[in-house]
């Protein structure tokens, strides 16, 4: 049997190894979700392009997550199951983010529609060689029910600065003092980006501690044959991981909230801009910011720190139950509380709102460490890899759906990106949806882990057989 993961307590300097490439992985989405704006406003693209290059891309992400989580499962090697695909994933996101927002408005908009199409694509199979082993990591790094939902909050905590961060890309862009056009400023900040956090990505690959699984003969040997052998059991394994009822309900709830949330958050820009600037993005300034930065400040230094103290004193699931019920209330402020000529108001609503999505995967990536362990004790197997890639195959596969319905809202309202006025009803529209789709997938989460029974005592009681039987397999 494989023995990657550690006993009880991490370094704090392994968390924060863990917690940098967080930062990057968090970063490269949110700096997509700023800079996709361009695509519409400043280069011309219909919205049925912008939903198509937030869905393909994805997709071929989501189908290639469970491969990458079986080859990172059996690889033999020295340093370990994990750490050089993390090392060469960060290499191949980064030079291909990089290259992908290289577009200029002089080029057709079906060159540049085929141009970011195609390194979207590059960078987003860069991204699965680095996340999938990389999430892999972090599950297998204790076997403490407290200590992972602690690795889970530093790398949380570091992450969100990512959210803090990338807001502020939207001053630089569209600000004359810094450069002509965003399409421009979008080419020089991508440049910066990728570089800066591809280095950041490589850290837990050089500094996590990994055994060496050279000599592991429970490994199935990689070669061409296994791999497109291992489709077959990839999709046993999907069987068996939606058989495991707790591994389901956090998977299906995840879909929900972080989707729904997803499907309306491009619609920021505009609600602040076209709603209460009447339409004048120089005039909104650093408002459209100030949403985003504020949001993910109380996430760090609010939410995070809560989140931590209640899942000791309450458990995880009640918790996250309480997290996500403030969440919705916070989802009704934000149709209230966006009020043109008072955009401050709408801050009052950001540390209530910011609950849901700051609290999700801090709980959620700590219960699918517990998860492990239960599938563990029941097929003798350690398959953190393919449960990490099932549970992101999820949250990726509903990216890309709401993607696509990020567009297809904006034709059902007959939102026009760029244009000077709106159509009667179209800004209503979006704001309709963007209160009411979060809510709805906040509450079918809510519902869906209402009766989620891996508790504490349960987990722990998994651990002390799984340490019985590996005293007796010495």
């Amino acid at each position: 049997m494989s023995v990657q993961h550690t006993s009880n307590n991490v370094p704090l300097g392994q968390k924060i190894a863990f917690g940098l490439g967080m930062l990057a992985n968090q970063m490269f989405p949110a700096a997509v979700g700023i800079f996709m704006v361009v695509l519409v406003e400043n280069l011309g693209m219909p919205s049925w392009m912008w939903g198509v290059l937030f869905f393909v891309p994805r997709i071929v992400d989501a189908f290639f997550d469970p491969i990458m989580g079986f080859i990172s499962d059996n690889t033999k090697s020295v340093w370990g199951r994990r750490r050089k695909y993390v090392f060469i994933g960060s290499i191949i996101m980064g030079i291909a983010f990089i290259i992908m927002w290289q577009l200029y408005r002089d080029d057709s908009v079906m060159y540049n529609f085929i141009f970011f199409l195609t390194f979207s694509l590059i960078f987003h199979i860069g991204l699965s060689i680095f996340s999938v082993p990389y999430v892999a990591m972090g599950y297998e790094m204790s076997d403490d029910f407290h200590e992972r939902t602690s690795i889970m909050v530093i790398s949380q905590w570091i992450g969100q600065f990512a959210w803090i961060i990338a807001p502020w890309f939207w001053v630089v862009m569209y600000d004359p003092d810094w450069f002509p056009n965003a399409d421009t400023a979008t080419r020089t900040l991508a440049i910066w980006v990728g570089s800066v956090f591809m280095l950041l990505a490589m850290v837990p690959a050089i500094f996590i501690k990994s055994k060496s699984t050279q000599f592991d003969k429970t490994l199935q040997p990689l070669t061409y044959k296994t791999v497109r052998g291992s489709m077959k059991q990839i999709a046993s394994s999907f069987r068996e991981a939606f058989s495991n009822k707790p591994f389901r309900k956090l998977c299906i709830a995840t879909f929900f909230i972080f989707n729904a949330f997803n499907t309306v958050a491009g619609f920021t820009f505009f609600i602040v801009v076209y709603y209460l600037f009447n339409g004048n993005a120089a005039a909104a300034g650093v408002w459209p910011t100030l949403f985003g930065c504020g949001g993910a400040l109380a996430t760090t230094f609010i939410v995070i720190p809560i989140v931590s103290w209640m899942a000791k004193k309450v458990e995880k699931k009640r918790a996250f139950l309480i997290c996500q019920g403030i969440s919705v209330f916070g989802y009704v402020l934000l149709w209230f509380l966006f009020i043109p000529g008072k955009p401050y108001v709408f801050l009052f609503a950001l540390p209530f709102f910011s609950f849901g999505i700051g609290s999700l995967f801090t709980l959620m990536m700590s219960m699918t460490a517990d998860v492990c362990d239960m599938d563990e004790l029941e097929s003798g197997k350690r398959r953190e890899g393919v449960f990490g890639a099932i549970y992101w195959w999820m949250v990726k596969f509903g990216f890309a759906i709401a993607g696509l319905l990020t567009g297809v809202i904006m034709s059902a309202v007959a939102f026009k990106a760029g244009a000077p006025t709106q159509p009667d009803g179209a800004v209503t529209g979006l704001r309709l949806f963007f209160s009411g789709v979060p809510i709805f997938g906040t509450l079918v989460g809510i519902w869906v882990m209402w009766n989620y029974d891996l508790t504490e005592k349960k987990a722990k009681e998994i651990r002390q057989k799984l340490d019985a039987r590996k005293q007796n397999n010495w």
